[in-house]
């Protein structure tokens, strides 16, 4: 039997030709980017009144288009017809308040554009994503798109989807910035969608075969967070700035803790990002500015579930004290060493501009810096003699780190820090001791 002939190899002439022609497409349409522009200009050109002459009685001069432009004007029209160019359109037009109002004000075509999140078109999803991302982010109409929202419990049900399946970086960023954005503006509806899965066990039998599958919120943004990883650091955050939101609520933190599964995959993921990934020994302070806001929410997280009882049955938490002393004494220091103004600092804060930027950016570490401090202490108040030994042994309880965390420690934290020094007379009083000169206040 004859096998299927090879498909033909592309030259790198005819390879490079076949990539610019991608790359001209408007979306995932034929039509070519080029084309439009040149249309465009064409008629533009066309109706310049420069270009046109005005009659001496002023009546309005009708302007005659050769048959050319008339058939490619028709085609511009034909084109806009398209649902993906269409409400990317209307989500350009949504970048105006007067325009994103009127869109806002009318349901019917509010429930239109939402059932878009229903469609299986990456481009489609991802410009009806922008296009909502804009209206929540007006702050006359973003209560208007939560309560459309949650008048479709099915909407629920196709970003879960996305967030799971997907492999689109660009859609995957964008459906989180929608998600983050509507549960920073609305508790009740993130808690509607917290106990969405939660009403539903996986377990339960299926008696119609074309049932929808079950989602969870926690796994679902676990899989978006784990394509996006290695892919885009922005759209990780986000990801992690939306468990960090689920944190904020009891119900979000059992979500995450309560089934062993989605606790496990949890604080693997983020454990291996705040111990492993980010901010190593290797790299330059300076790198902290880049990993900032994502470092927050990772060791906010791993924070809430380090302290609940529940993740205390599946997690064998005397493996993971040390290599988190490690990497928060190691995030603390950086913090100090990025703080540092420079003596030029008083020639950059003329440009307000900068000025802006630098406040946001110390306002970040200062926020990395609050949260790692309230991890360490529990950290520090959970150490039993064998691990503190095992640490002095293996390097990770050095003199250097201790006082790093001893500074940043105190005096808000000096209950944790008491503790961990009456641990330490029992192991190394020698340390103990020097300790203590360099802290006299805390004299145990």
């Amino acid at each position: 039997m004859d096998r299927n002939p090879s498909p033909p190899v592309l030259s790198w002439d005819e390879e490079k030709d076949e990539e610019v022609a991608r790359g001209d497409c408007i979306g995932s349409t034929v039509y070519s980017k080029h084309w439009l522009f040149g249309v465009l200009s064409g008629l533009l050109q066309i109706i310049n009144p420069e270009n046109t002459k005005s009659s001496s009685d002023d009546e309005e001069q009708q302007i005659e288009l050769d048959e050319e432009m008339e058939n490619e004007i028709c085609r511009v029209w034909d084109m806009s017809m398209d649902e993906e160019i269409c409400v990317g359109i209307l989500g350009n037009m949504a970048c105006f308040q007067e325009i994103c109002i009127s869109i806002s004000n009318d349901k019917n075509l509010g429930q239109v554009l939402l059932y878009c999140l229903y469609d299986s078109d990456p481009p489609t999803l991802l410009e009806t994503s922008r296009l909502l991302l804009t209206c929540l982010s007006r702050t006359e109409v973003a209560s208007v798109w939560v309560e459309m929202i949650r008048e479709l419990p099915a909407i629920y049900d196709s970003i879960c989807f996305i967030m799971s399946s997907s492999t689109n970086v660009d859609l995957l960023v964008k459906v989180g910035e929608v998600v983050d954005k509507l549960f920073d503006l609305d508790e009740k509806l993130m808690l509607e969608w917290i106990r969405n899965g939660a009403a539903q066990p996986l377990d339960q039998p299926q008696q119609d075969s074309e049932e929808r599958p079950v989602f969870r919120i926690v796994p679902c943004i676990l899989e978006a967070a784990k394509q996006l990883r290695s892919e885009n650091l922005e759209g990780l955050d986000v990801y992690m700035h939306i468990l960090q939101l689920l944190t904020t609520v009891d119900d979000g933190i059992q979500a995450i803790v309560q089934c062993p599964d989605a606790g496990k995959d949890t604080w693997s993921l983020l454990f291996d990002l705040g111990c492993h990934e980010f901010c190593q020994s290797d790299d330059p302070p300076i790198i902290l500015q880049e990993q900032k806001t994502v470092l927050a929410s990772v060791f906010s997280v791993l924070s809430a579930i380090y302290a609940s009882q529940a993740a205390q049955e599946y997690l064998k938490i005397e493996k993971v004290d040390l290599p988190l002393i490690d990497s928060l004494t190691r995030v603390l220091q950086n913090v100090e060493r990025c703080q540092k103004k420079p003596e030029n600092s008083a020639e950059s804060n003329t440009d307000e501009t900068k000025k802006s930027d630098l406040m946001r950016d110390e306002l970040h570490l200062k926020i990395l810096k609050d949260i790692s401090c309230e991890f360490l202490s529990n950290i520090f108040q959970a150490l039993t003699k064998e691990t503190m030994a095992q640490g002095l042994k293996e390097g990770h309880l050095s003199k250097q780190k201790c006082s790093c965390a001893f500074q940043n420690l105190l005096p808000l934290y000096s209950p944790a820090v008491e503790d961990f020094l009456k641990i330490l007379h029992e192991v190394d009083k020698t340390l103990a001791d020097d300790l203590e000169k360099s802290f006299p206040s805390l004299k145990v």
